[in-house]
């Protein structure tokens, strides 16, 4: 199984994107199992290998083509879910769950580019990037914090889209073997 996580999808009112809609463009790609988790372009699915690489584009540009805006599409197996799970930097320092977010970046970020991180550009909040992931421990609140997608798509130089902590277990759960 996989989960593709779209950025900006039903935020606000904003980039409206009916999940029925979504379910279809997934199965018309050649997706199957295909369903999603709340309102906010979270999809899990089976997919043939051969299709992974290219999947993102192709939901993307249709749901450009259907719906008239972008959307970037980062997906994420089962296995590397659980692995995002696993190596949480916050959970294991003991800070409560509700505090904490991921930011699911769609390429491994240059080492460089990860050094160059400001730790005090949002004061009380705190970042930790592993790999394709970056763990957010935001007290303050994702809507306060100085963290945000754009300013870690733009030091990184990719793309991002973040969910909370509980919505990155639910995911893990809806895409594991039963």
């Amino acid at each position: 199984m996989h989960v593709a996580l779209l950025r900006g999808v039903n935020v606000g009112g904003k980039h409206s994107l009916p999940m029925k809609d979504l379910v279809e463009i997934f199965v018309g790609a050649g997706c199957a199992d295909v369903r999603t988790y709340i309102q906010s372009g979270n999809v899990v699915f089976n997919a043939p290998k051969a299709l992974l690489k290219k999947l993102p584009a192709l939901i993307a540009q249709e749901i450009t083509a259907r719906f008239g805006f972008q959307a970037p599409v980062i997906l994420r197996s089962s296995e590397q879910l659980a692995k995002t799970v696993r190596a949480n930097p916050f959970l294991h320092a003991g800070e409560a769950e509700k505090m904490l977010h991921v930011l699911f970046l769609a390429d491994l970020p240059d080492p460089n580019a990860v050094a160059s991180l400001d730790a005090n550009r949002s004061p009380g909040d705190r970042f930790h990037v592993l790999e394709h992931e970056v763990y957010l421990h935001l007290p303050n609140g994702a809507g306060n914090s100085k963290l945000t997608n754009a300013y870690f798509d733009s030091k990184l130089s990719t793309r991002s889209t973040g969910r909370n902590w509980g919505t990155v277990l639910k995911l893990l759960e809806l895409s594991s073997p039963s």
